[in-house]
């Protein structure tokens, strides 16, 4: 059975984005980039995405490898996320582009059987669906990109409502100060 995983960067006051969806706080180097592009392509094998993060990642993923100031590592990803399978639970959109389907109906029972295909992992993207996920019990492990930054106000990793017991299964320091904390409910 695959993993529903939900990977995020994390300020130290536990924002996943800043005021206006600020991102650029967010200390991604050359290093933690790498790390996940390996971690991407060697463990995941579909992206789940909400509407919003499919929107921001679908407008610059897909002709980044084309830039050629671009650095290999930002290539390498791109050609990563373009070959990735899709899955984006939207209300609202009408179509979604490249290697992606767009869902409409049952989050809960499109996840569940998503999770009982074999492959790869599923790596969730978007607070909002992360978020009902969560809420379901449908996650099976946290990736917490904390960085050495403190935002203030913003979007919330986690809601007031969200309640959960987690275990420590792994930790990675990054030298630009960057901790990775993977959890898995206890």
């Amino acid at each position: 059975m695959r993993k529903l995983v939900y990977s995020m960067m994390i300020s130290l006051d536990g924002f996943i984005e800043g005021p206006n969806h600020d991102l650029g706080w967010a200390i991604i180097d050359e290093e933690l980039h790498t790390f996940i592009n390996a971690q991407h392509r060697d463990k995941i094998g579909m992206y789940v995405y909400g509407r919003g993060t499919y929107e921001t990642m679908n407008d610059f993923w897909p002709t980044a490898d084309q830039d050629p100031s671009h650095p290999d590592y930002i290539i390498e990803f791109a050609r990563l996320w373009q070959a990735m399978p899709k899955v984006v639970f939207s209300r609202t959109l009408d179509k979604v582009d490249g290697n992606a389907r767009l869902i409409k109906g049952n989050v809960a029972e499109e996840i569940k059987q998503l999770k009982a295909q074999p492959g790869k992992d599923l790596a969730v993207g978007g607070a909002n669906l992360a978020g009902s996920l969560m809420q379901l019990g449908l996650v099976d492990e946290y990736q917490l990109f904390i960085q050495p930054v403190v935002i203030g106000s913003g979007t919330r990793l986690f809601s007031d409502r969200f309640y959960a017991k987690l275990k420590l299964v792994d930790t990675k320091t990054f030298h630009s100060g960057v901790v990775l904390l993977t959890y898995q409910p206890a």
